[in-house]
């Protein structure tokens, strides 16, 4: 019995726990390297903090990651000057990077902040999530299915991934206001 947990804890057990650690560890070197790039955009008060020599590095690194062959959807020099006007010209209460992305989005004049935030947003922390909506597709688009326009499938690959917002949505008023205008329709 003895040598039956020992075999245990030795092939199975230390492995997976060996596994983990690995995999814990090349997570948290991934969100190092992802903070390295987008951490100045996480907060105002991050962004806030930094002087413009900082902010000169940081948007260097954020440059020349996004840059193939000396072009960047970014103007390192404009995107700068837009952020060290930001600074001053952000609201003094803490923001998160989605409300500093509505703040750029509804003041119109920051356009390679825009396009920062939004290449912010399009990265995924890891393969995983990415791997996910691949995955949900491969469920959708089974052979059963495989006539479906690619409008539907997109939609309704769009549902399975943002299930977590779909919750959210009152389904009951969306169906009843469906049900009245095919009512209205049929008179």
């Amino acid at each position: 019995m003895f040598e039956a947990e020992k075999d245990f804890k030795v092939n199975y057990f230390l492995v997976m726990v060996d596994k983990a650690a690995t995999s814990l560890k090349k997570r948290f070197e991934e969100l190092e390297s992802f903070k390295k790039i987008f951490g100045f955009l996480m907060s105002s008060t991050t962004l806030k903090s930094l002087d413009h020599s900082e902010l000169k590095n940081s948007c260097t690194k954020f440059a020349s990651s996004f840059s193939s062959s000396g072009s960047c959807d970014v103007d390192l020099n404009d995107m700068i000057s837009e952020l060290t006007l930001m600074q001053s010209t952000l609201p003094d209460r803490a923001m998160s990077a989605m409300e500093i992305f509505e703040f750029v989005r509804k003041s119109d004049c920051y356009p390679n902040i825009s396009i920062a935030y939004r290449i912010f947003f399009t990265m995924p922390l890891s393969v995983a999530s990415a791997e996910r909506s691949f995955s949900k597709l491969k469920l959708l688009k089974n052979y059963l299915i495989s006539t479906m326009s690619q409008e539907r499938l997109n939609g309704l690959a769009t549902l399975c991934i943002e299930k977590k917002l779909l919750d959210e949505i009152d389904i009951d008023t969306i169906i009843s206001d469906f049900a009245s205008q095919n009512v209205r329709r049929n008179f």
